[in-house]
């Protein structure tokens, strides 16, 4: 799970990551504007969404202008619509310009993430399974985007390789098959660290549950074999299904009774947000 002094670490060294990027040896085009000059802009969303990224948002800014005041009229998780002002921004109208290319970046993506997020959480509504992201992230967004399916109403997994064990069919096949994996894993994990098993078929699930799987991920079951696989299970261990879930098929894939369903285009596979932000000098 991801801490706050994990995610606060997490921001600032994004923000200064992405300031550093775009920045290098300064902004050529800042000095257009009066030095000391003061502004103020508003930021609205072109579409409904789900916001996320305001801290991101906040620490671009604040890196360029301590003394920037950013009063927001929506929360992270609040449901926005098309045309609506999401903040108001007054400072230094050198340090705004340059700041906003990448606090609208964050702001868009991670909300983009947490819409996406919220249409698969609805869409299982009633349902007993759980939305849950996976580690196909974009690079160095790992954290952020992990909070951003939470602010859309998903769950997180392990954040990486370093906080859960996942035996894929790689690790299988060089293990020597899922009963030697797993006991290997049972030896050497700690007890505060999840044990997953991924199969592919329904003789692999059997395995998996004879070698005390309490955790399978179902690799690309199709429904027929996702309900099959429910019934043998009987509650032996709590299933996962994963690959090729779409929006139009997760609602059917939840009814066949799985508890978790992990979706890699939660981030992987986004449209960002479409912002704007508007100054008045």
């Amino acid at each position: 799970m991801i801490n706050q002094h994990e995610l606060a670490t997490h921001i600032n060294v994004s923000v200064t990551t992405a300031l550093d990027e775009d920045l290098r040896g300064g902004d050529l085009t800042a000095p257009l504007i009066p030095q000391h000059a003061k502004a103020q802009a508003t930021v609205i969303t072109r579409q409904d969404a789900v916001l996320c990224g305001t801290a991101w948002f906040d620490a671009c800014f604040h890196a360029m202008d301590k003394n920037c005041i950013i009063h927001w009229l929506a929360q992270d998780g609040d449901v926005v619509t098309a045309k609506q002002t999401l903040c108001e921004i007054r400072g230094d109208a050198r340090a705004m310009l340059t700041a906003e290319r990448c606090a609208l970046n964050f702001l868009q993506t991670l909300s983009a993430t947490a819409t996406q997020t919220r249409h698969y959480v609805e869409a299982v509504r009633g349902t007993h399974a759980k939305i849950l992201d996976t580690r196909k992230t974009l690079p160095g967004l790992r954290i952020a985007q992990k909070y951003a399916v939470k602010t859309g109403g998903g769950h997180n997994q392990r954040i990486g390789l370093f906080d859960g064990v996942l035996i894929k069919e790689n690790h299988i096949l060089a293990a020597g098959g899922i009963r030697p994996a797993l006991e290997q894993a049972f030896r050497i994990a700690s007890e505060d660290i999840s044990i997953q098993v991924e199969v592919e078929n329904m003789e692999q699930l059997s395995e998996a549950l004879d070698a005390g799987a309490e955790l399978i991920l179902l690799d690309n079951f199709d429904l027929d074999s996702l309900r099959a696989a429910v019934r043998f299970t009987a509650g032996r261990a709590e299933l996962e299904a994963s690959g090729g879930v779409t929006l139009d098929k997760v609602r059917a894939i939840a009814e066949t009774g799985v508890e978790r369903i992990s979706i890699g285009s939660l981030t992987k596979d986004i449209l960002a947000v479409d912002l704007s932000m508007r100054f008045e000098i």
